[in-house]
């Protein structure tokens, strides 16, 4: 929080001018999680800085805040440039795992906001390189990889996706991961749940109307007649790799 930065921006200044004077309190200074520990991280940091030390700490911190300053003056560039783009941006901004603004700029910046450009949301998953390549020679299938393609939003989608799958707030997405993550394991699922949510993002531009968990949660629920032909049944084994043998009964 903003009270605790600033405590602790106070306790540092007061330590660099006079970096003899040890007797601050450390409390403001740590989590909450750790006060019971406060014996214990008293005896870890027991002892003193020179002040040479601290004047180049100084150094230190006033370079850093140098830098603060100026990625503050390009965030306020980056938002400038976004706003005419506030509309798009504020829908993807309903996806789950999408909180940060800057997160949805960069899929507009990498997407764009017109989705006709796209045929399908298949293919703005395979641009994305998020679609596993189709390798297939005699009936087998020797590689499921996903492709090298969207170096900048497939990284951001799969941060996004390992965070989402963690959280018990979107159902219709941490059901679907661990089932796959079943059969397919971590990774697979985790590419799996981007994709979802690219998907998401598709159709959320392309409808211009935010994210509806409801119809993931209806996808999701399996369908009560599961009957199928013969004939669907061979072409669902052909289409998962298999190769179809007829067998002759004497």
């Amino acid at each position: 929080s903003d009270t605790f930065g600033k405590s602790s921006m106070n306790i540092i200044e007061k330590l660099l001018e006079d970096p003899m004077d040890t007797s601050f309190d450390i409390e403001p200074l740590i989590h909450g999680s750790m006060k019971k520990k406060l014996p214990e991280l008293g005896l870890a940091i027991d002892g003193f800085i020179t002040p040479e030390q601290a004047e180049k700490l100084k150094v230190i911190k006033h370079h850093y805040e140098d830098l603060y300053s100026r990625k503050a003056d390009l965030e306020q560039i980056i938002l400038s440039l976004a706003e005419p783009y506030s509309e798009e941006i504020n829908l993807i901004l309903t996806v789950p795992s999408f909180k940060n603004i800057f997160s949805a700029i960069a899929v507009v910046s990498e997407i764009g906001v017109n989705m006709d450009v796209f045929p399908t949301a298949k293919h703005a998953c395979s641009w994305a390189g998020l679609t596993p390549t189709n390798n297939e020679s005699a009936g087998k299938k020797k590689s499921v990889r996903i492709s090298r393609a969207g170096c900048y939003i497939k990284p951001l989608l799969v941060q996004c996706a390992t965070a989402v799958v963690k959280s018990e707030k979107h159902p219709e997405i941490r059901n679907r991961y661990l089932k796959l993550k079943k059969r397919r394991g971590h990774k697979r699922a985790i590419i799996a749940i981007a994709r979802m949510l690219l998907t998401a993002i598709y159709n959320i531009l392309k409808k211009k109307e935010p994210y509806n968990p409801e119809l993931y949660k209806k996808s999701d629920v399996l369908p009560v007649n599961r009957e199928i032909t013969v004939e669907q049944a061979i072409l669902l084994a052909k289409s998962q790799g298999f190769r179809v043998m007829e067998v002759t009964t004497t």
